[in-house]
């Protein structure tokens, strides 16, 4: 099956005798399931096999084609267009392969790149403009802290950003004692954004390394439900030090 039986699909789907739900979708409805279908994906990059990855692929492009039904609906475009469009931009934004520049480094590219998004009004009075107010933030803070490194605005090594957290940490610590909440969470994210900081100089990407973070605590703490409810016990009825003492088991498993 290809590309265009996929479309063909979702215009049944839309049509006369299509599906009521189906019918009634705009883009404002379907912003969720884009969102929740991209996430799908990388949770399957994660934790799934091929056939995971591909099933979430599938969904997160069927989002794609929803989309651009209802702008062919609207007579604004529909998939041709989009992959044209993007196929345009990816020569244009590449011409060392299709084209006669001779770029040998990342670095040389990412110069490149940044210019040409420059001309086709992407970015448009800042080097940090195009970094979409709707990412995740701490994905938004590696990108920004990214587009500010490309023009030399950055730490040499990640040694030379641990003095900075250890200022952010004295900072909020004497926020703590002043106990004034706005302080408190001013200073809190100055440290997070350090640690963005810091993950991006070793190679780290913040967002996967804190949903990894999250799994990990998630497998653990179902451990200690789990032998809770294997002795007859509820965790309210389990002191901290019983509880410690799972979570000690659940790491060594």
């Amino acid at each position: 099956m290809d590309l265009e039986k996929l479309i063909e699909i979702m215009s049944a789907l839309r049509g006369e005798k299509g599906c009521p739900w189906d019918r009634q979708q705009t883009r404002e409805s379907l912003k969720p399931f884009i969102v929740e279908e991209a996430y799908e994906v990388l949770e399957a990059i994660d934790e799934g096999g091929p056939a995971a990855i591909r099933e979430e692929l599938g969904d997160l492009l069927f989002q794609v084609v929803f989309q651009c039904q209802l702008a062919k609906e609207r007579g604004e475009f529909d998939m041709g267009g989009v992959i044209e469009g993007v196929a345009g931009k990816m020569i244009a934004r590449h011409p060392h392969v299709f084209g006669d520049a001779d770029y040998k480094t990342t670095e040389e590219v990412l110069v490149h790149w940044e210019a040409q998004k420059k001309r086709e009004g992407k970015q448009r009075d800042s080097i940090l403009d195009g970094v979409p107010k709707t990412l995740p933030s701490l994905l938004r803070a590696h990108r920004i802290q990214d587009r500010a490194s490309r023009v030399g605005f950055d730490w040499e090594k990640a040694e030379d950003v641990l003095p900075k957290l250890d200022e952010e940490l004295d900072e909020f610590r004497d926020a703590l004692k002043r106990g004034k909440p706005e302080e408190i969470e001013d200073e809190l994210g100055d440290i997070f954004f350090v640690l963005v900081n810091i993950s991006r100089f070793v190679g780290v990407n913040p967002e996967d390394a804190l949903r990894k973070t999250i799994s990990k605590f998630i497998s653990r703490f179902r451990y200690i439900e789990m032998s809770a409810a294997d002795a007859g016990k509820s965790l309210s009825e389990m002191t901290l030090a019983e509880m410690d003492a799972l979570w000690e088991e659940s790491k060594k498993r």
